[in-house]
């Protein structure tokens, strides 16, 4: 029997098995079994040896988003009307078939948007070169799921499942547990909050089916036997993601709004080109981007040139951005903005900068 077709037994048996007090260890074995096979299922085969068209695209700009959606909801249409990028988009289903990047300029940041070839069903387990599309998604900062607005929730449900499958966990963050395997004296079990569940005799039973026999586990949070198993095996990605929908010029007002109204959503129409401010706006909050600039003494600030960095980036990070040696000659930094209590403020190394703050660096 091969991986896809212990997957499907397994699937069917979580499905055929009813939740309650007396399953909960079966079906947290049942799991772990699961999860242990896909994670075998993404492997790189031994002959994947032979060179095929490259699909990836190398990291650029400051952050990275991937497009995902299913064929025809309008990801190159979308790509065409960000980006200088022209991407071809057509009636007909399939119409990109490799990874196609474009740069969006906003706010002095430039942000690489990859048009991604549409996903189908069953795309993690290898169907119409999803295992590849899946791959460039785990890369990106933030997933922007292209829906149809006039197909509902099915589309969004059967995106969710694909990539929950792969390991790619949209809206979410890391499960709170500490966990280390050791080289002996058993398993140690721990938690600073009451479970309901998780229990010890599930998270051995869990860990014996990874063949984990001396470990130390401490649950800081109330966490699901799915949430544990992400913990072990290690190579979960948490990333935010924007649900947004397209062609809402083809439903009534009443849908768009109860759209809207769903969190991490955006409603939007490509073809007639609506709310695309805002998605831009929303994308910029995701990606947790600071625009820092830099004054040089005597001048003013250089508002025309930013530096692109991360939310709680400190001082010492724009002086590694701005040259490498920087940090091992600095003295203090001047700093203006919300950041500071006055302005300018003396400042050292670790202050942490906010968005739109003017930062004047001295030397030793």
């Amino acid at each position: 029997m091969g991986i896809l077709e212990k997957i499907s037994e397994i699937e069917k048996e979580i499905a055929r098995t009813q939740k309650n007090k007396a399953t909960e260890y079966h079906l947290g074995l049942l799991k772990a079994k699961l999860a242990k096979y896909r994670s075998q299922l993404l492997e790189p085969s031994k002959s994947a040896a032979n060179k095929g068209e490259g699909f990836d695209v190398m990291k650029s700009g400051d952050a990275r988003v991937a497009l995902i959606g299913f064929p025809s909801v309008g990801k190159s249409t979308f790509l065409s009307l960000m980006t200088s990028t022209a991407s071809e988009a057509a009636s007909y289903e399939f119409t990109t078939l490799t990874c196609i990047p474009g740069v969006i300029e906003y706010k002095g940041a430039n942000i690489q948007l990859l048009d991604l070839p549409g996903i189908i069903e069953g795309a993690s387990q290898g169907k119409g070169r999803g295992r590849q599309v899946i791959a460039v998604a785990r890369t990106s900062d933030v997933v922007i799921m292209m829906l149809d607005a006039t197909k509902g929730e099915v589309q969004r449900s059967l995106l969710e499942m694909e990539l929950e499958s792969v390991g790619i966990r949209l809206n979410k963050r890391k499960p709170n547990i500490y966990f280390k395997p050791k080289k002996g004296g058993g398993i140690s079990f721990n938690s600073t909050v009451p479970l309901t569940q998780c229990s010890e005799k599930l998270v051995q039973l869990i860990l014996h089916e990874y063949k984990m026999f001396n470990a130390e586990v401490l649950f800081r949070e109330d966490c699901t036997p799915d949430e544990f198993i992400d913990v072990i095996v290690g190579n979960r990605v948490y990333m935010p993601c924007l649900y947004v929908y397209n062609k809402i010029d083809q439903i009534s007002m009443e849908e768009v709004d109860r759209l809207a109204r769903q969190p991490y959503s955006v409603v939007i129409s490509c073809g007639m080109k609506l709310n695309l401010d805002y998605l831009l706006e929303m994308l910029w909050e995701n990606l947790a981007l600071t625009c820092i600039y830099t004054k040089k003494r005597g001048e003013r600030p250089d508002f025309g040139d930013a530096i692109i960095m991360r939310k709680g980036a400190s001082v010492e990070h724009v002086c590694h951005r701005i040259h490498r040696t920087l940090t091992s000659q600095f003295k203090y930094a001047l700093v203006w903005g919300t950041s500071t209590k006055y302005s300018p403020q003396r400042v050292g190394l670790t202050h942490n900068m906010e968005h739109e703050d003017v930062i004047q660096v001295f030397k030793k």
